[in-house]
């Protein structure tokens, strides 16, 4: 998982998302070309974030349901708009960025991943990705920092 990465695709980001089955994007792109980098390694689906502009983010929905492992996974771009309670509507974990602030945190069952921001560094955040490891229904997440 990545987020926020506003045009910039860094090679540390590719190499720690290189042997994933699904690379999902929490949104603020930046660019097509970032889908078109991340979509060579493996399938995408990606979010439109509050910075996301121009003809191309047309394609992108503001959310995207996504099943996988016998789990679903809900994806926006900032928490804070998130209007459903998810557990009850099934979601083994929800994904977003928009706050640049890595963390993994399980709420009620669910596990809330914000794979930070992969772009320009933002104050003093770290520059980080996420993987989730999926099997069984069953969600872990592991944030991978790409900067020392």
């Amino acid at each position: 998982m990545i987020s926020d990465t506003h045009g910039l695709v860094r090679p540390q980001a590719l190499e720690a998302l290189r042997h994933v089955d699904l690379i999902v994007h929490a949104g603020d792109i930046g660019t097509h070309e970032v889908l078109a980098a991340l979509a060579r390694l493996a399938p995408l689906t990606a979010v439109c974030g509050n910075n996301d502009r121009g003809g191309w983010t047309r394609r992108l929905a503001a959310t995207a349901t996504v099943a996988v492992g016998g789990a679903c996974l809900y994806v926006l771009h900032d928490v804070k708009e998130l209007d459903f309670d998810p557990k009850a509507a099934g979601f083994a974990a929800v994904i977003a960025g928009h706050s640049h602030r890595p963390g993994i945190e399980e709420r009620d069952g669910v596990l809330f991943v914000n794979p930070g921001s992969a772009g320009p560094r933002r104050f003093r955040l770290p520059v980080a990705v996420a993987r989730l490891h999926v099997g069984r229904g069953q969600v872990r997440g592991e944030l991978v920092l790409l900067d020392p």
